[in-house]
């Protein structure tokens, strides 16, 4: 039987094995190219039923209808997997015309990178007016694509593989001028998008910036036979402009680039320098031996600067204090004033100690500090608002200045503190010393009322939060008051008036984890941008489509996982959209930024768990 003759008897089956199903095509290399699946795939074609993909089914099997998956093969072996959904309705390809076997489109569900990246290329749409605009379909697979891609392939791959499609001769014909102009376009516009997306991510990476100067190379040349890429062109410089990868490479400089990677699948991921806009670092200087001063400083920060912020912070003369540092072998060593605390990497040299110059040597525990029952409330005297805006316009410049590529390293690397998620580790560690500050705040005020007022004022502050769409700073903060060493005080909760426990109660179900944290992500929902999600259970969401489900299935690319963890990771990128009019106004007060900037926190727990009980002993 000719292959013709096979091609008119797959897919002239009988209606009841035409329902769903897969066609493997095992043909000549014209008919085994991946453009003729998409062909016969848009012609409506209906295909026999493979058992053995049994991965995670999209929208048409939620709505009842059959699973309908494309498998193409090469040298039997299966290298991509397609499974058709019903068109958007809302898209202009599909208006006006029925859901029949014409109103589909195939998205993948598998495959080996460089087919998945054959698909993604073939099925970008570019807008003979607009000269870049792709159909909301191809729109979405090309953003799952470049968010995910370095779970399986690495930067280096990725660029050898953009340059083999862009500089590919393929015979066709009469066809051959146009379609080679199609690809090279589609290549150039996924190029653009790559950049963009990433940012300083691949900045440094020299071996894109070979890349970036070869393909600019090749542009150039096509130019000439084909006049319409020459706004492409104009597109690139400008490109490449920004990345500044038009000098030449010293023959150096391309060895180092041909060996250089950026690859969780490899496990090698490289250093990458921190945001522009975010490279502060988080220092804690210890103030006793079970608590420490919490705060965002430049790199550039010296011992001076660093103790006048502290004592400060501690009521203490600068005079009477020394910083010192205990090295990771035990070695103590004392600062002088323009020493620099962070070196380069910006990795603290080990813990850095506020001492008293006449002891040399660190504070007693705090529960054995008699200056403890002395120590003033400040946050008592200041209003509740300003200290939410404070906390509200901290934590947004971190969390601002997280990329989306962040969750994904955070999730696959496994690597901690790698320099890939420098401004999550931030925020993370912001959360957490929110929720201790607040413990820390109640458990050091050994005044009944004073105590009460500080219930009320972290219930305000909480309230006025949420108000301000962070709910990071809303949940911590109503998580250090739930935790068992606050929560203990009877005596203290007692006496907060009936309205504040009311709004404590709904501020509460927010934190109900019940149903998958349904009160939380219904009310997350309905907030409009920009916002601070609760950042702990977006990573939670993550990890947990990760751990459920297969990176490979026979070696193949599950790239339904990967789509789901694309799809929450853009919620980063919804939630950093600003709007006009939602900007906070700064906060002025230099006590308030005192206050919300530089946390007094105590990092022990049997400290904690001793204040409490000596504020109200056990019955």
């Amino acid at each position: 039987m000719s292959w013709g003759c096979g091609l008119k008897y797959l897919f002239s089956l009988p209606p009841v094995l035409q329902q769903a199903g897969v066609c493997s095509l095992r043909a000549p290399d014209d008919f085994s190219r991946l453009e003729m699946v998409q062909r016969l795939a848009k012609d409506g074609y209906r295909f026999l039923q493979n058992q053995n993909y049994r991965l995670p089914d999209r929208s048409a099997q939620a709505q009842g209808e059959s699973v309908v998956r494309v498998c193409l093969k090469e040298r039997g072996q299966d290298v991509l997997v397609l499974q058709r959904v019903p068109s958007d309705p809302a898209s202009p390809q599909s208006a006006g015309v029925k859901d029949d076997d014409g109103d589909k489109r195939y998205v993948v569900v598998s495959g080996t990178p460089h087919k998945i990246l054959e698909h993604l290329l073939s099925d970008l749409r570019l807008d003979e007016h607009q000269g870049a605009a792709e159909s909301k379909e191809a729109e979405m697979l090309l953003d799952d694509f470049l968010l995910t891609y370095l779970v399986f392939m690495s930067t280096s791959e990725l660029c050898q593989a953009l340059l083999g499609h862009y500089c590919t001769k393929r015979s066709r014909g009469k066809e051959e001028g146009k379609e080679a102009l199609f690809r090279k376009r589609k290549v150039l516009h996924l190029v653009s998008q790559w950049s963009t997306l990433y940012k300083d991510f691949l900045r440094e990476e020299d071996n894109v910036k070979l890349f970036m100067k070869s393909l600019y190379r090749y542009v150039l040349e096509d130019v000439y036979e084909f006049p319409t890429l020459e706004k492409d062109l104009k597109e690139f410089q400008k490109l490449l402009r920004r990345r500044h990868t038009v000098d030449d490479y010293s023959p150096h400089q391309k060895n180092k680039a041909l060996y250089q990677q950026l690859s969780l699948k490899e496990n090698c991921v490289p250093l990458r320098g921190a945001p522009v806009e975010s490279k502060d670092v988080m220092c804690r200087v210890y103030v006793s031996c079970d608590s420490y001063l919490s705060m965002r400083v430049k790199p550039s920060v010296v011992a001076q600067e660093l103790l006048h912020i502290v004592s400060q912070r501690m009521d203490r003369s600068e005079d009477d204090m020394m910083l010192t540092v205990q090295t990771y072998s035990g070695e103590q060593r004392v600062l002088q004033p323009h020493d620099s605390i962070y070196p380069e990497s910006l990795v603290a040299p080990g813990r850095l100690i506020a001492c008293r110059r006449d002891l040399s040597e660190i504070l007693p525990p705090l529960t054995e500090c008699p200056e403890l029952g002395q120590k003033p409330v400040r946050l008592l005297g200041i209003n509740t608002w300003d200290v939410a805006v404070a906390l509200t316009n901290f934590e947004w410049n971190l969390f601002n200045s997280i990329h989306e590529q962040e969750l994904i390293f955070y999730t696959f690397s496994r690597q901690a503190s790698s320099g890939h998620t420098v401004a999550l580790e931030f925020l993370l560690q912001r959360c957490n010393e929110v929720q201790q500050w607040v413990m820390s705040e109640v458990l050091l005020c050994p005044s009944l009322g004073k105590r009460v007022q500080l219930l009320k004022k972290f219930i305000k502050i909480a309230a006025h939060c949420k108000a301000h769409r962070n709910l990071n700073s809303s949940f911590a903060i109503i998580m250090g008051l739930n935790t068992a060493a606050v929560s203990r005080l009877n005596q203290t909760w007692e006496k907060v008036p009936g309205k504040f426990k009311k709004l404590f109660s709904e501020l509460e179900l927010l934190t109900d984890p019940s149903m998958n944290h349904k009160a939380y992500r219904d009310a997350f929902k309905k907030m409009k941008p920009p916002k601070i999600p609760f950042m702990p259970l977006l990573l939670k969401d993550i990890t947990f489509i990760h751990e459920g489900n297969k990176t490979f299935h026979d070696n193949l690319v599950n790239f339904e996982k990967l789509h789901m963890i694309a799809d929450t990771v853009r919620l980063i990128r919804h939630c950093q959209t600003d709007q006009t009019g939602n900007e906070l106004s700064p906060c002025d007060s230099a006590e308030v930024r005192s206050s919300v900037h530089y946390l007094h926190i105590i990092d022990n727990q049997q400290t904690l768990f001793e204040l409490s009980h000596r504020l109200e002993p056990r019955a």
